[in-house]
């Protein structure tokens, strides 16, 4: 294949991010903008490349061999449908969607479709990330008794106003919990219980929820999300022969080292360069070209059972939104 023609549908900050970590790799070209502005996607297209288009359905029927969506939480399902419609595989930003029926009928479109679709959960791809179950899948760690994530940065109104909007799908949960929620999902899978418990924003999302994920061998995953302050943002995995303690950011390139019950310490430091937006894109490129439909690495069963842990959550901490 030569290089993959990407068209990205949205020009937020994640998109332009996503745009200039692409320039470290080779392979891949952003060939095409979308957004509802003509002015916003020239814009963008003048800073990261591509043709600008004034509308998403423009854009899906543009020249391109994928499509990357990076719009707000709402729109994901339907500016994903609309692509996958257009028989343009998909790379979709998370949260994947609002909720588990979006995350349904998205999935259903891309397998009515036979097309790639995969949750740009970014983490995942990452290099100490499949380092990680390298060790767990070898036994170093034992059986995992716990994990414990946590993911909080400060994010006052009024300059970040989309993340305390309920028409938005604002919150904690679905921007920032859903990194320690995927890390759980990435070494334990579905949870069997979930408690949980949050404190809400003057404007009625919430601000701040803990969560405990117990598992059918008795593991626990303790994780925590908050729009209140920068946290850690470490995470911790504790089995029965040594326990990871992965450095802030976690969910970002990063160092980590493995100790053993015997004391021994296995340093494995941080030998990136860049963001790391790229790998997802590199694995999406691989994906194609081999034929598949989706990643092994986050699969379309985990992005929905994912989506209904998050249901769940909502359900019990009794956050709503508008349009739903």
């Amino acid at each position: 294949m030569s290089d993959l023609r990407w068209g990205l549908i949205g020009t937020g900050g994640i998109a332009r991010a996503f745009a200039r970590d692409l320039t470290r790799t080779s392979g891949h070209t952003i060939a095409a903008v979308g957004s509802r502005s003509l002015e916003k996607a020239t814009e963008f297209a003048q800073q990261s490349g591509g043709r600008p288009y004034g509308s998403y359905e423009e854009l899906v029927a543009a020249d391109i061999d994928a499509v990357y969506v990076a719009t707000p939480h709402p729109m994901h399902a339907p500016n994903t449908i609309l692509a996958l419609n257009h028989g343009k595989p998909v790379l979709c930003e998370k949260p994947f969607a609002v909720n588990s029926r979006e995350s349904a009928s998205m999935i259903s479109a891309a397998r009515s479709n036979q097309l790639l679709l995969v949750e740009a959960m970014w983490s995942r791809f990452l290099p100490h990330y499949r380092k990680l179950r390298e060790l767990v899948e070898q036994g170093d760690l034992g059986e995992i008794i716990s994990i414990s994530a946590d993911h909080g940065q400060n994010l006052p109104l009024p300059k970040y106003y989309r993340l305390h909007a309920p028409e938005l799908a604002g919150g904690a949960l679905l921007d920032l919990g859903i990194y320690p929620i995927s890390f759980a999902y990435y070494l334990l899978g579905k949870p069997q219980s979930v408690v949980v418990k949050a404190e809400f924003t003057p404007t009625g999302v919430d601000s701040q929820t803990s969560m405990i994920f117990r598992y059918d061998t008795g593991a626990h995953a303790n994780l925590t999300t908050t729009l209140l302050a920068k946290t850690p943002c470490t995470a911790t995995v504790v089995g029965t022969k040594g326990t990871i303690f992965i450095d802030g950011d976690f969910y970002t390139p990063t160092s980590m080292r493995l100790k053993k019950v015997d004391g021994s310490v296995v340093e494995f430091p941080k030998q990136y360069e860049g963001h790391g937006l790229r790998e997802q894109a590199i694995e999406f490129a691989s994906l194609l070209q081999a034929g598949k439909n989706e990643s092994y690495l986050m699969s379309l069963d985990d992005t929905q059972s994912i989506m209904e842990t998050m249901d769940e959550i909502r359900t019990q901490i009794e956050l709503y939104y508008p349009f739903e």
